[in-house]
């Protein structure tokens, strides 16, 4: 029991856990993100203007202590599965230099399965940047601000629209990233499911289906985003 993570059953468990993990803050982050494009609507008993409902969220995501606390962890759990997966890729090309002439094909290969290494750095780029145009503007620098409900916060929609609407490049690159997150999560999302114990035959036919399924409304869901913007 005690090197059960020093073998690859160990190293997929490892994967796996932290990988669903960070799927669950994927589809939270999505579904705050996607208000963004909720503008001049009536929802829950009352008419929301433009940027209200995303800055009213973003304002609870920022003063609830418990979110607050969370931010810590999950960017722990980034640098974990993003660490332990290059320990993990270098040590299989260590152990296995030479790439086989022939690879035996089966329905379960698929490009993002061998490729998984390069969408997950890949990704790690697109975080940076994520990271620089976002977080750490609405974490450290001056935000405008806007009252809602006599409730003065600040107006981080402001921010996000002026960057999508000056910036096509961008617009690009994030959708490019949904694309690749798209990817990613088409392996991803089975593989952790099957590690953790969803591993017969009839359930794999399923989850690969559901992963796909999962896959495009994730990925597609962050694309949609930009896109709205560009169309505006």
């Amino acid at each position: 029991m005690g090197g059960i993570f020093s073998n690859s059953v160990g190293h997929k468990l490892v994967m796996a856990i932290t990988g669903l993990f960070l799927i669950l803050f994927l589809v939270v982050h999505l579904a705050m993100n996607l208000t963004l494009t909720l503008n001049d609507v009536f929802l829950f008993g009352r008419h929301w203007g433009e940027g209200e409902l995303f800055n009213t969220a973003a304002h609870f995501m920022i003063s609830t202590p418990l979110i607050r606390l969370m931010e810590p962890l999950l960017a722990a759990g980034f640098i974990f599965h993003i660490v332990y997966a290059t320990l993990i890729t270098l040590r299989n090309r260590r152990h296995r230099p030479v790439s086989y002439a022939v690879r035996a094909g089966n329905h379960l290969s698929s490009w993002s399965s061998k490729n998984m290494y390069i969408l997950g750095f890949a990704l790690l780029l697109f975080l940076v940047l994520h990271i620089w145009n976002f977080f750490y503007k609405f974490r450290y620098t001056t935000m405008p601000e806007t009252v809602i409900d006599g409730v003065t916060m600040d107006n981080s929609y402001v921010v996000i629209a002026e960057l999508f609407n000056s910036s096509v490049l961008y617009c690009l690159i994030y959708m490019l990233a949904g694309l690749v997150l798209a990817l990613h999560l088409s392996h991803g999302f089975w593989s952790a499911f099957q590690t953790v114990g969803w591993n017969n035959l009839k359930w794999i036919s399923r989850l690969r289906v559901i992963s796909i399924v999962f896959a495009i409304l994730v990925g597609g869901g962050f694309a949609i985003i930009p896109l709205y913007f560009l169309i505006r």
